[in-house]
């Protein structure tokens, strides 16, 4: 029904795209003034929860920032503009309804965890207090939430492998949205509003640093680019699988996440895409594997969905208790990457200095933070949402969840082996020598255990444990076993060096951490 003469005001929060956004296809066909909004919510650079870190770190807010203005610049392109304004939504959209007086309907995504549903909550209580209507959008998840073959959310299996088995048999993927050609215009004399700054947000503009494994900027036009190069311009989609467990370079893996985590890009053009990839050039495990990836990001959203707060708690979805520590000195250590553990402190230096951490690295220090020094999950759950460029709250939790043995289907006490996983996927140690350059005078996979050097090696090195580089704050019994092998072992052994290097045994192992019957990787 077309509501004539009113205007929409499209409230845009994790949704920064034009293709396949539900909210544009509605307003587009039942209103005469559109009204696309993007509100800086100073909530969001306040602390997080238990251990006050910044919530916004300056990698993703100026991914953010890239993605706000390539909205606005594609709107200008279809014949209309980005409001942007600081403050919390729910006030922002009052004053708009306030100041215009023709706003009939207030539009937008909804969204999982209880900050978001707040927010939500509040603009109904607004609209009805002033008799706009509110109409909500389900858009973020490959698989619609009403698609699901559960009669009820909570019906969603505790089991990733039964979800997703039930959705690829019983459920299907929507039709990707066109994007509207043109976009009505907002009502005439609306200040568009100035996009922040870093100075005006509290913030400091992050450096580039060149060995940064993305190094890519924010936006829908960057995203498409991005899937165009990773499908189509160089196939690297094809090889995904064995290359996915990669440490550095751009294209070991897709990185789609930072894009899929503000919606510049949809889940279900990438699955269309893959689709039209495997019918025009080839279908293998690797194009199905993105798809396996994405069901994980859907599976997170719909357990958030059906334990609400619960994934906040300590005690996790299973109530379980678990003797957590908060030793800041051991945190202080971990997030800094000085724990004398090389491959963690590989990986925590990366993320500081560049707001990414690949996969591997992820559940590595997860499962060091965790099981090795025994700390409170969300010290490390609140750090990453702090730095990572890619931060979706669903996924990054239920990570943790995981890491901790506390999440979903938490079968057994799983741990990694850091030294085993460091020369599984960094056989050589050039990931390590890349992030710990303190370290780079010991050769080979040497690198990853250096407190079991001898002086004269040490010394050759130029390392002085304990003055140029930390002795481990903890040792894992279980490390002994690998240290041995580490210089003729995985190189010998396995094939090709090369940090990027995926090993035989470890490529169809699926996401190793959930599926591995072994208790230490």
């Amino acid at each position: 029904m077309m509501l004539a003469s009113r205007t929409v005001i499209c409230l845009l929060r994790n949704d920064l795209r034009l293709h396949d956004n539900e909210v544009f296809h509605w307003a587009q066909r039942n209103a005469e003034h559109i009204i696309p909004l993007y509100c800086f919510d100073p909530r969001h650079y306040q602390g997080t929860y238990h251990y006050n870190f910044p919530k916004t770190g300056p990698f993703r807010l100026r991914f953010l920032l890239d993605s706000v203005k390539d909205l606005r610049a594609s709107l200008k392109k279809h014949g209309s503009t980005l409001l942007v304004r600081e403050g919390k939504p729910e006030d922002v959209v009052c004053e708009l309804i306030k100041q215009l007086g023709s706003v009939s309907v207030v539009a937008f995504h909804e969204e999982v965890a209880s900050e978001e549903k707040s927010v939500e909550e509040k603009l109904k209580e607004i609209c009805c207090q002033n008799k706009v209507r509110v109409q909500t959008f389900w858009g973020s998840t490959l698989y619609h939430r009403d698609d699901l073959p559960f009669s009820h959310i909570g019906g969603l299996p505790d089991v990733y492998t039964q979800f997703r088995k039930a959705v690829e048999a019983q459920g299907r993927v929507r039709p990707v949205l066109s994007t509207p050609e043109q976009v009505k215009a907002p009502p005439s004399g609306l200040e568009e509003g100035p996009i922040p700054t870093f100075d005006s947000l509290g913030q400091t503009e992050p450096l580039d640093d060149c060995r940064s494994a993305f190094p890519c900027r924010g936006g829908e036009t960057e995203a498409l680019a991005r899937l165009k190069h990773y499908f189509w311009d160089t196939n690297a989609v094809a090889t995904y699988k064995e290359t996915r467990n990669g440490m550095i370079g751009v294209d070991f893996s897709t990185k789609f996440s930072p894009w899929l985590a503000l919606g510049c890009i949809s889940p279900r053009y990438i699955y269309e895409q893959i689709k039209k990839y495997e019918v025009e050039r080839t279908a293998n495990q690797s194009t199905y594997w993105v798809i396996f990836e994405l069901l994980w990001r859907d599976y997170f959203k719909f357990v958030a969905l059906k334990y609400g707060n619960r994934i906040f708690y300590m005690n996790g979805l299973q109530d379980k208790h678990v003797p957590w520590k908060t030793d800041m000195k051991m945190f202080d250590a971990w997030k800094e990457g000085r724990t004398g553990v090389p491959f963690v402190d590989a990986n925590m230096r990366e993320l500081a200095l560049t707001g990414f951490m690949s996969n591997r690295g992820r559940q590595n220090v997860a499962s060091f933070l965790t099981k090795d020094l025994g700390l409170d999950w969300r010290l490390g759950a609140e750090w990453f949402e702090y730095l990572l460029v890619d931060h979706d709250v669903c996924s990054n939790y239920g990570n943790w969840l995981y890491s901790a043995g506390i999440g979903n289907d938490p079968r057994e006490n799983r741990k990694f082996n850091m030294i085993k996983q460091g020369l599984d996927y960094d056989n050589n140690g050039d990931f390590v020598r890349q992030w710990v350059p303190e370290l780079r005078g010991i050769k080979g996979g040497d690198v990853h255990t250096p407190w079991t050097l001898s002086n004269s090696a040490l010394s050759h090195a130029q390392v002085s444990l304990n003055q140029t580089y930390p002795c481990p704050i903890i040792t894992a019994p279980e490390w002994s076993r690998h240290v041995n092998n580490k210089s003729s072992g995985p190189s010998s052994s396995k094939g090709r060096k090369g940090s990027s290097y995926t090993p035989r045994q470890h490529k169809d192992r699926g996401i190793d951490f959930y599926f591995s019957k072994n208790k230490h990787f």
